[in-house]
């Protein structure tokens, strides 16, 4: 879903395409092209009509005398070109779909920087991820040993997730090295222990229907472990953050990566 809005309507506009499934809504039935959001969601009209032409949206925003702003829930395979374009129309995006390489993060950090333009790529809205990922530092401080456990629904495309990249990143980040073995592991199948990220950090994915979006950080020592987890039970919890991003982006001239940035 790519919604082009202002601060005051988007509230609805994203909540009803992310809590009411509009993006699956049209892949099956692309004759709701045309219709209001609203309906197709069938929460009321919002007067936001669905629309499957980015770049012609793109040039009637960067025409709009307020600044434009585009949300990307859409897939890896196209967020790249979905910002990039937006950048150069003048359209500031806030991106929640995960998936983009570190080098194509940097891409898009240099080209919205050059043109000035604000941008923000966020792995998570949830605020409550914000606050486990903090606390996650913290605890860090006192243990040397830490993994990642990440669960979604199935139809999540990319493994592992934005914010379990972005979690293990953030602890990478703090000058210590994890994990550090006292045996001589042997995987009896490639990948028993996980995908190995920076620091010696674990992350490991886990893909099944009834899940939505959930994460540990499981830290381990001498006669204790010390679990944080966060369960996304409704995607509701994302809206706050959600407004958040499209107000704070609207200011900036460059392009920032995770919500706790901008908190």
């Amino acid at each position: 879903m790519v919604d082009f809005t202002h601060p005051d309507s988007v509230y609805e506009n994203v909540r009803s395409a992310i809590a009411y499934g509009v993006r699956p809504a049209i892949e099956r039935q692309p004759e709701y092209i045309g219709q209001d959001i609203g309906e197709v969601a069938g929460c009321g009209p919002l007067e936001v009509p669905v629309l499957n032409d980015l770049q012609g949206i793109l040039v009637m925003a960067a025409q709009e005398k307020q600044r434009a702003v585009m949300v990307d829930f859409t897939h890896p395979d196209s967020v790249y070109e979905n910002v990039r374009s937006a950048i150069a129309y003048g359209v500031r995006p806030v991106v929640g779909t995960t998936g983009l390489s570190p080098e194509q993060i940097q891409d898009l950090a240099e080209f919205a920087e050059k043109a000035s333009i604000g941008a923000l790529i966020i792995p998570n809205f949830s605020i409550g991820m914000v606050l486990l990922q903090q606390a996650a530092i913290a605890a860090s401080q006192h243990f040397d040993h830490v993994e990642i456990i990440e669960l979604h629904h199935n139809q999540k495309a990319d493994a592992p997730s934005g914010t379990a990249i972005k979690t293990a990143e953030m602890l990478s980040e703090l000058g210590k090295t994890y994990n550090v073995p006292n045996v001589e592991e042997t995987e009896k199948i490639e990948g028993a222990r996980g995908c190995l990220a920076d620091e010696g950090i674990r992350i490991h994915s886990v893909r099944l229907p009834g899940l939505i979006a959930h994460q540990e950080v499981i830290f381990g020592g001498p006669g204790q472990i010390y679990t944080l987890r966060h369960d996304t039970t409704d995607r509701s919890c994302y809206m706050p953050g959600v407004l958040l991003a499209i107000r704070k982006v609207q200011s900036l001239t460059k392009l920032i990566y995770g919500l706790e940035k901008i908190l």
